[in-house]
Order: structure tokens, then sequence, then C-alpha cells
């Protein structure tokens, strides 16, 4: 151990690791540099040792013995003497003492390093199963294929320009940009299906049947259908996502509801910031057909009074860099807001946005090093969507009261963001 510790180093860099490294005493496997030579265990051992009882030897032949990994027992003198040929130097011999104060020395690494583990955050079981619960509730409820896109009503981006959209073209930094962009899992298909229903019946695989597919041919709002049946469909993932997160199946089936018809709309933003790119700031769902932008949402009655801050919105979520499990927790501590109106159990629904919200807090404390801010950020970003919900709304409630509009609604949509107060 001693001879380990005094005398290891490590190979300098231009030396290839995958070329064998022979002993330049005896020709023996060489295992690193020792004393200032690349040399054998053996080797190294034999001249620690040497100059240590500052040994004197005499060669018993002539002084020049060819020095073997099978004889090197035989002339301890030549072999002294091809050590320091080879450049191996007594300087660099630690005594005793140093010996002891390296042991030394390694050990308290160990052990400030052991220290240093012990004192890293850690999530507890329960922490650890709320995160693994939402996520598994996301990978159930989002579709990253975008493969029922294809049952909505398609989208038709031909038609009259609206003065949004021509609004909206003429913004070099968001011409190319998307808005409620939606990517998430099946639609739904029975017409008469709602909220409630929805709640007491939605499984894991969603409901299945297309959106009605009748559309208005006098309708200006050309990608109205299209879109009305993309965040239909998006507003039962989250349902579904809900239903999943612990503790939200224990509420009332009013709180419930009064929680989902508030935070649909923000819950879906925040899920739609996955398919999100900053490289032409717009939502690819799938093929070039479901590649949205700003334009297309204006096509669907939308101004650019919330396209503009919510495309903001998405690139400020997306170089946040959040992890999967963070990016879920944000989304059930968003559905959790015992502040919507309707909620009847404040107390109760603040202890479940309080544990998830703890666990958010421990999850960033234990996996991202350096986000001292993230929380508060995240937390930030939550403001932010009260704003674009409640602009939302305005611009839903203007379209709802245009009957030949609110006619391509669906009955859930209708439901979900018709009786909103925010």
């Amino acid at each position: 151990l001693e001879d380990t510790v005094s005398t290891s180093t490590q190979v300098p860099d231009e030396f290839d690791r995958n070329v064998p490294r022979i002993c330049g005493v005896c020709g023996d496997k060489a295992t690193g540099f020792h004393f200032n030579a690349m040399t054998c265990e053996g080797c190294k051992g034999f001249f620690r040792r040497s100059m240590k009882r500052k040994a004197s030897f005499t060669c018993p032949f002539n002084g020049s013995c060819t020095i073997t990994k099978d004889n090197r027992r035989h002339c301890q003198a030549c072999r002294l003497k091809r050590c320091l040929d080879i450049g191996m130097m007594k300087e660099f011999i630690l005594t005793d003492e140093e010996v002891q104060r390296k042991k030394e020395l390694i050990q308290r690494r160990k052990d400030e390093e052991a220290q240093r583990e012990a004192q890293k955050p850690r999530l507890s079981e329960e922490q650890r199963s709320i995160i693994d619960t939402l996520v598994d509730a996301h990978h159930k409820t989002f579709d990253d294929s975008y493969s029922d896109f294809s049952r909505f009503r398609p989208p038709v981006r031909e038609g009259p320009v609206t003065r949004s959209a021509s609004r909206a073209a003429s913004l070099h930094s968001l011409s190319d940009a998307s808005s409620d962009s939606f990517s998430h899992s099946p639609e739904s298909g029975d017409r008469k299906m709602n909220l409630s229903s929805l709640l007491m019946m939605y499984q894991e695989q969603g409901l299945s049947s297309s959106p009605d597919s009748k559309e208005d041919e006098g309708t200006s709002l050309s990608m109205l259908p299209h879109l009305a049946d993309l965040v239909s469909y998006s507003i039962q993932k989250v349902i579904g996502f809900a239903k999943m997160i612990p503790g939200f199946r224990e509420l009332t089936a009013e709180d419930q509801i009064a929680l989902l018809k508030s935070s649909a709309i923000e819950v879906i933003m925040l899920r739609s910031n996955q398919s999100f790119s900053l490289e032409d700031m717009s939502w690819s769902c799938g093929g070039p057909e479901f590649k949205y932008c700003v334009n297309d949402v204006t096509k669907a009655g939308h101004s650019l009074e919330l396209l503009e801050p919510l495309v903001k919105f998405q690139v400020g979520l997306k170089k946040l860099n959040l992890h999967e499990e963070e990016h879920v927790l944000l989304m059930a501590i968003c559905l959790l807001s015992p502040d919507r109106p309707g909620v009847q159990d404040h107390e109760r629904v603040e202890a479940l946005q309080d544990r998830i919200s703890e666990v958010l807090q421990a999850y960033i404390r234990a996996h991202h090093p350096g986000g001292r801010l993230l929380y508060a950020k995240m937390i930030q970003k939550l403001a932010d969507l009260r704003s674009l919900n409640e602009e939302h709304s305005k611009q839903y409630r203007s379209l709802s009261f245009q009957p030949e509009h609110s006619m391509q609604l669906t009955p859930l949509v209708l439901e979900v963001f018709g009786g909103q107060v925010t």
C-alpha cells in the first residue's frame, strides 16, 4: 500500500492508452510512470527499496547483464543500473512521513466527498412517487406522434385574409409563430358528452370517434373548425391528466369541474410548449399540415392581443430548459390553484397545490444545480398564464356571440369556455 500511495503517477496525455506499455527495466507490462520512468510494479518496488536502504550491489558477471522479466532477480546491480539509466530518480521517492501525510490526505478527501454526498438534497420516497405518477400521467395523455390530428376537421388555410392575419404577416418576429398550439392526445367523439360525464367516465386510453366534420362554407375563419377540434381534444387530455394527479379525485365533483374549467386553457398552453420550436416560432405537431403559425390562429378568430404575448410566453418557457419532471409538476400546480372561480374547498385544494410545490422545489434542489431562481421563474410563468387566460376569454366570448362561428365549436369547448369567469 505504501508503494502504491507514494509512487504511482498518471501517464502523460501524449501516451496512447490503447498501446501496451512496457517496463523500461525488464520488459514486463508497465503500470505507469514511477519515479520518473515507465516501469512495472516489481521494478518500482525494487528501486524504492534499494534507494531507501542505500544498497550497494556488485555484479557477479561482467557488469552488463541483460535484464528481463525472467532473470531480473539474478543480478541486482545491473537491474539497479538499468533503473538509473532509464531515468528513475531517488528524489521522487517519498519519505515515510510524506507517505503517511499523503495517505491521510487521500482519506480526508474521501471523507469530505462522502460527507458532501450525504448532505446532497434528496427526494423522499413519497416525493419521488408523486413525480413518477405525474410523468406517467403525462405520457398517457400526451401523444407526441400527434397521430390523432388527422381525425380532426381538416385545416383550411385559404380564404379571405383577416385584419389580424395581415398584421401578423407584417411582424417579422412573429411571422412564423402559432398560438393555442395544440399537441395533445386523443379527441372524443360523442357530441353530447359534457365535462361532468367526462370526469366520471374518462379512461386512460381516452374516448373515441371523430368530431363532426361538417364545415360552414360561408365562414371567413377557415381554421376555426380544425382548431376547435384540436382544443376539444386537448381539453379531454387535460381532464385525463388531472384525474391522475394525487388527491384530485378526492375533491368534490364541483371543485374538480371548477378547477378544470378555469385552468384548461392554461394547461393546454403549458403542454403545447413541448411542440413549440424556437427556430421558427411555430408549433409542429407531426406533418406539415399540422404545423401552426400565427396566421393560422388568426384564421380561427384570435387576434395578436392574445397571440403575441402567447408566443413570448412560449419562448420564455422554452428557454428555461425544464426537465420533464419540472414541466409536469408545473402543470399540476397550475391546475390545483385554490383561487379559481367556483372552488368551494379552498383549503383542501391549497394543501394539494402546496404539496406539489414542495416536490417541485425539492426536485430543483436535487437535480437542477444552479437553479436557485428557477422556481421563482416558473411561478412567474403561472402569473403570465393568468393574463393569457383573461385575454383568451375575452376573444372567445366575442367569437361565441356570432352564431355562424359558435356553431363550429364542439359542445365540450362551449361548456368549458362558455361559463368562465376570469
